[in-house]
């Protein structure tokens, strides 16, 4: 195990005061008007994404919303496969994204035609896919689901029916033990989640004695084990507001402690860091950034195209989704 580096953690305070917007942030807010767009931001973006952003939410409610967007355009601030779902519920719309290189190392590790011969060789199997992975493979998925929703969607999956659940093993391993259900699980991680280690989340709680840890499902099970709430970042706001602590340790990607903070403004929240820094960014969410969210709606690109066998077989798990998450 690599040596614990001497850090100062990362401790955002409670804000203050609103934020003033910045030129550049004036001008996307012109843009947004003129091109009648709607802008979408991911938990993990930048503060200065999520202030231009007309909502700010994980992939449950970011795919609510863009299926209800009535804007000519939806400009997803996430990654790859975020705009793709975007394209796939309201392909009406123009979807752009700041930054077409901006993928995903989870949806990465579960290639479509591997998913596809996975299938063929087990026909019988019904696939629970995270909606961390490309169009590809959601087309390939009987239900998709999030962090926030997995154990609900699993819940309702006839008990008789063998459950692939792709591609991220450690919430799947996760949402079994919250199920009870047995599940095979597609050999997948978020790298910036597995980050995270028992040592290095011990060494913060000795620092601020008495503030829960609070973490995602895409952590280990070492990390989830000792963590005083495991839940989703929709559900981590709502842990934040709900809980009598004051300081929170929060172990997920850093981007979520804008949100925390702007949502839960009378609390301090600090970083859960790795074994060598003192918080943990997606390198693929920060690609995205102010400059390219202007740049997109000046030139209307890059525009996201899912192609319609894909796109419209995609849906049927999508929709599931959206229809089981209101039962």
């Amino acid at each position: 195990m690599p040596a614990v580096l001497n850090y100062e953690p990362l401790v955002l305070l409670p804000r203050r005061e609103a934020p003033k917007f910045t030129p550049i942030q004036e001008e996307i807010l012109a843009l947004k008007r003129e091109r009648n767009a709607v802008i979408l931001a991911h938990n993990y973006q930048i503060e200065a994404i999520q202030q231009v952003a007309d909502y700010v939410g994980d992939s449950l409610g970011l795919s609510y919303q863009a299926q209800s967007a009535k804007a000519d355009v939806i400009l997803f601030c996430g990654v790859h496969f975020m705009a793709e779902t975007a394209k796939i519920v309201n392909p009406g719309r123009t979807v752009l994204l700041p930054d077409l290189d901006a993928g995903c190392s989870l949806s990465d590790s579960c290639p479509a035609d591997r998913l596809a011969a996975y299938k063929a060789a087990n026909p019988n199997v019904y696939v629970v896919a995270y909606i961390n992975c490309s169009a590809g493979v959601k087309a390939l998925s009987d239900v998709i689901c999030t962090s926030g929703n997995a154990v609900k969607m699993v819940n309702q999956i006839p008990a008789d029916r063998d459950i692939l659940f792709v591609p991220d093993q450690n919430l799947g391993q996760w949402v079994s033990q919250k199920t009870g259900r047995q599940m095979r699980l597609w050999p997948g991680s978020c790298y910036a989640h597995v980050m995270f280690t028992v040592q290095a989340i011990e060494k913060v709680r000795a620092q601020f004695p008495g503030a829960p840890v609070v973490a995602h499902p895409e952590c280990v099970q070492a990390v989830r084990d000792i963590a005083d709430e495991v839940c989703s970042t929709e559900l981590m706001v709502k842990f934040a507001k709900e809980t009598p602590a004051d300081r929170i340790i929060v172990v997920t990607e850093s981007g979520m402690l804008h949100r925390l903070r702007k949502e839960v403004p009378h609390k301090t929240f600090i970083a859960g860091p790795t074994d060598t820094c003192a918080c943990n960014d997606c390198r693929f969410m920060k690609m995205n950034t102010i400059e390219k969210v202007r740049d997109a709606l000046k030139t209307m690109s890059p525009e996201i195209d899912v192609p319609e066998p894909i796109r419209s077989a995609a849906l049927v798990p999508i929709q599931r989704m959206l229809d089981w998450s209101k039962r």
